[in-house]
């Protein structure tokens, strides 16, 4: 239990309730604030110590320390000063579209589940510093179906209810390659292109042990190339993501 923001609270006459009316999020979300180790969004931070009356670091002491893996560091400073991104994902949804309770489930389904909840706050970190900037970078997302049937009904209808409204807006372009596509180079695995303000381009893939950044863009161009050219468009992707018919 964090202490100090309980009794910030109470001085302040909030309750979890009161915090999330005046913040904008679900009161579940607001109650999480007061557990150990758990900090709100980079975007909420502010306006809950300002509603508080104190200071960021008063209420959450760590909420500046980089939380992530040493080896994950460097990608999230190019992540962070991308001017464009380009994800595919084949098996889950991408991190930066996950809501918390759909991360929760996925990170504790594997080998890092001890530490969940760190990683959970730092990927819900790198969707603010991402999606929150003034000037928010194009992102294009390829999600295979697959990667959309899996996981409990009760996570999964707001996982999707999430992928629409960010689909929705302009900077965010989410695109379903459908299962009907067949066989496609993208089964080789997830990867993200990211280009930079110079227009320089550099990848970074994923597996079981740790990510890892190349240079070598070449050969993940003309991957994405081909999921995206099979992928649904903006529009019946968002319809596809509204029917959700396997769940029906």
């Amino acid at each position: 239990m964090n202490r100090l923001v309980m009794v910030a609270m109470t001085e302040a006459g909030e309750t979890a309730e009161s915090l999330a009316a005046q913040v904008g999020v679900d009161p579940k979300t607001a109650q999480r604030w007061v557990t150990h180790g758990r900090i709100p969004q980079t975007r909420h931070r502010a306006q809950v110590a300002s509603i508080l009356g104190k200071d960021v670091l008063e209420l959450w002491p760590d909420a500046l320390k980089r939380r992530e893996p040493a080896w994950f560091r460097p990608w999230t400073d190019i992540e962070r000063e991308a001017t464009g991104l380009r994800c595919y994902e084949s098996a889950v949804i991408p991190g930066l579209l996950q809501t918390e309770a759909y991360a929760q489930a996925v990170l504790t389904s594997g080998p890092l589940a001890a530490d969940a909840a760190v990683y959970v706050e730092t990927r819900l970190r790198r969707q603010a510093d991402v999606f929150d900037r003034p000037r928010p970078p194009l992102t294009v997302f390829v999600i295979d179906e697959a990667a959309l049937r899996r996981g409990d009904p009760e996570v999964i209808h707001p996982q999707l209810d999430h992928l629409i409204a960010m689909a929705k807006r302009p900077s965010v372009m989410v695109h379903v390659l459908p299962l009907t596509a067949g066989l496609h180079p993208g089964q080789a695995g997830p990867f993200v292109i990211a280009t930079n303000g110079d227009g320089e381009d550099v990848g970074y893939l994923d597996d079981q042990a740790a990510g890892r950044i190349t240079n070598e863009v070449a050969a993940l161009w003309a991957v994405w190339d081909t999921v995206r050219s099979v992928s649904l468009p903006r529009d019946q992707s968002i319809d596809f993501l509204r029917a959700r018919t396997w769940l029906t």
